[in-house]
């Protein structure tokens, strides 16, 4: 089990509170197609410097280098809202960055990541297969890896979205994440666990990509043998151990969706609020559009809607 302390969350919310946006957390109200009968919110980190919630944990980890580091440079390996957040938070801090994409992340990602002055380079098909890369670089190079989940100083730094979530909206009765290697929904459970024990985490992962809840079920990792989802930011074929443990130890519920149901609610987002998402970011959405968030009518569900772009609106 992890050994991340609330406190950690704490001091990470005060280190980047100059380096991230207070995202808003809205009541969907005023809307044709109403999400559910009860009462839901949305947190908008697709209004998060660079557009996703990976601008937290990338700034707390490279806040906390030293200075012989920084001037070393940092490196990462990323489905793409990651290495853009390792590109902004090297940028503010005057440090190089190295990022690892793969073939399948969106060309966007890579074009963003560049305009804040990082290096950026495309090796393998998933995920998995650029981290091996960039760890071979960081190695030859002496730069830090800056991992885009399994890692505390991350974890923290993601744990700021559910504190400030609770201090905006204190009745909320049930989280929803999505989930790629964990990062964001091991941070949200121990800061909203810590904060609010009754309260309940969901996090939602594509069909075509079990990596988590496979992992759960099996009670050790499972690195899955192909991914089968247009949702890129939540497809890693393996996680790790460390969020493997708070995932299992604080977090309700995985459910599944497709990558249809995430478009549709894609669509939703952009329809009813204005808000234009890729695909991974409309899964949480989408797990409230289908019913597959259990909830009374009178409980506050809070949606984190993360990663803006149209790519999941056509």
């Amino acid at each position: 089990m992890s050994d991340i302390t609330f406190e950690e969350i704490e001091q990470a919310a005060e280190r980047i509170g100059s380096r991230v946006r207070r995202t808003p957390c809205l009541r969907s109200r005023f809307i044709r197609e109403p999400l559910r009968a009860g009462k839901t919110m949305l947190k908008l980190e697709c209004l998060q410097v660079t557009g996703a919630f990976k601008a937290r944990g990338a700034n707390n980890a490279i806040m906390q280098l030293d200075e012989t580091e920084r001037a070393r440079g940092v490196i990462t390996a990323s489905g793409g809202n990651h290495g853009i957040a390792v590109a902004y938070a090297a940028h503010a801090a005057g440090c190089p960055a190295v990022i690892y994409l793969p073939e399948s992340s969106p060309m966007d990602k890579a074009e963003r990541a560049r305009a804040w002055g990082a290096e950026v380079v495309t090796e393998g098909q998933v995920w998995d297969d650029s981290e091996r890369a960039a760890l071979a670089r960081a190695e030859a190079d002496g730069l830090t890896y800056i991992h885009p989940f399994a890692d505390r100083a991350v974890i923290a730094g993601q744990g700021t979205i559910a504190r400030e979530m609770l201090k905006q909206s204190p009745d909320i009765d049930i989280i929803v994440a999505g989930i790629g290697g964990g990062g964001l929904i091991a941070g949200v459970a121990l800061a909203a666990k810590a904060m609010k024990p009754e309260v309940k985490i969901i996090g939602v992962e594509p069909v075509g990509a079990p990596t988590l809840s496979s992992s759960v079920k099996a009670g050790a990792l499972v690195t899955l043998d192909n991914i089968d989802t247009g949702a890129n930011t939540l497809a890693p074929k393996r996680s790790a151990q460390i969020n493997l443990d708070i995932i299992a130890d604080k977090v309700d519920d995985i459910v599944l969706v497709t990558d249809e149901e995430m478009r549709d609610a894609a669509r939703w987002l952009w329809f009813e609020m204005g808000q234009g998402v890729e695909l991974a970011g409309a899964s949480t959405l989408a797990a409230i559009r289908t019913g597959k968030v259990e909830a009374t009518d009178d409980q506050v569900v809070a949606a984190i809607v993360n990663g803006n772009g149209t790519a999941g609106i056509g």
